[in-house]
């Protein structure tokens, strides 16, 4: 496959020369760097670029004056930090610079919010941008491919997943391999790095039950029994994988109506392929009883995808009552809902819920299935 441009490259150069902060965020491995690269090998001025995971780089940045940092960028106008969340103090450092020189434009990457995004928000507020990025979405590849390779590439990317590096990659056995090794050697060290973590066995073992119980409701309580770890920890781990990029939580959808849901929540995975390297299981959807599963959290990861790079603030729930009626997906838009129900391939037409239709009538519902999904996506 040729060249994946990424969505985000015209975002970014649109920001160039507007002495901003431009932060990327995203796992390990999801083309941050490349990303960073590419901005530097079209960008017409000078460039500096530092890998804060160098310790003569953490070293050159301790000194934290601007006679030094002006020192040290001498006369580039784009610098480029990434993993920037190793260093301490980052938010000051960037806001020292890009205070004191105008001329500046930086980007930062990063893959864990827990430190970059929370070291940076106060010190830096009006002056950074910040931007995710996700595995491939469909319509990053969907540019390099044609619609039948899209459509026979789609089982293996809901086994598999859109990790860039998986598009070198030509057999399965190789996939699988450097998912594994992607999970147990970048994602999970990022994770037991951050202070605090000692009960690694723990964590791990969490992500498992997770993973198991993908687009269902969680009971805390009842993962803090099988972990036997206490109800507020599995909520601190939880929040911590959602922090590095690994998982995110969808809420249930409730306008205090007397037999709604309200409280319970379902968690997913950005990537369906972490999802499966997590539980070791790469069969083929015929030798699978969770192709469900894996269809639901491949189109919200996409949707979420598709309206992060749009610069759409959706908000996104699920829809359940006590008579155990459901709703996949209700999306929020700037004041619009619509409601979505994922049926990978249907056998018979699917209805909106006789309560959900009662109680939001004016609320559009809409099935997405392998024959229409890309139209919702792209």
């Amino acid at each position: 496959m040729d060249l994946i441009h990424r969505a985000l490259e015209v975002k970014i150069k649109e920001q160039l020369g507007k002495n901003k902060v431009i932060l990327i965020m995203g796992t390990r491995r999801v083309g941050k760097t490349v990303l960073a690269n590419t901005i530097k090998n079209q960008y017409g001025g000078k460039v500096l670029v530092m890998n804060a995971e160098d310790f003569d780089v953490q070293e050159l940045l301790k000194n934290r004056s601007i006679a030094n940092y002006k020192r040290i960028i001498g006369n580039a106008t784009l610098l480029i930090i990434d993993e920037a969340q190793v260093l301490p103090d980052i938010g000051q450092i960037l806001k020292l610079m890009i205070d004191e020189i105008p001329e500046l434009t930086i980007i930062a990457t990063g893959s864990s919010s827990f430190d970059l995004a929370n070291k940076t928000g106060d010190p830096l507020t009006g002056r950074v941008i910040l931007l995710h990025l996700y595995p491939l979405s469909q319509a990053e590849i969907g540019a390099s491919e044609t619609g039948l390779e899209t459509s026979q590439n789609l089982e293996e990317r809901l086994v598999f997943g859109s990790y860039p590096e998986l598009f070198k990659l030509s057999t399965v056995e190789e996939k699988a391999a450097y998912l594994l090794q992607l999970v147990q050697s970048y994602l999970l060290k990022d994770i037991l790095a951050f202070e605090g973590i000692r009960q690694s066995d723990k964590i791990v073992k969490l992500l498992r039950l997770i993973a198991y119980q993908c687009g269902a409701e969680v009971s805390y309580t009842e993962l803090a029994g099988q972990l036997g770890i206490s109800k507020n920890t599995v909520e601190t781990y939880l929040d911590l994988l959602s922090k590095v990029f690994i998982v995110y939580k969808v809420s249930a959808y409730s306008t205090n109506l007397r037999k709604e849901v309200s409280k319970s929540s379902k968690w997913f995975f950005y990537d369906n392929g972490i999802r499966n390297a997590i539980i070791n299981d790469f069969r083929l959807l015929s030798l699978r009883n969770d192709t469900g599963l894996l269809w639901e959290n491949y189109l919200l990861s996409e949707r979420l995808k598709k309206n992060a790079y749009q610069r759409k603030h959706a908000q996104y729930y699920f829809w359940r009552n006590y008579n155990q009626q459901e709703v996949d997906l209700v999306e929020v838009d700037n004041g619009k809902i619509t409601a979505y129900e994922f049926k990978y391939s249907p056998t018979k037409k699917v209805k909106k819920p006789s309560a959900f239709a009662s109680g939001y009538p004016n609320v559009e519902f809409e099935v997405i299935s392998k024959d229409n999904y890309l139209d919702w996506l792209l």
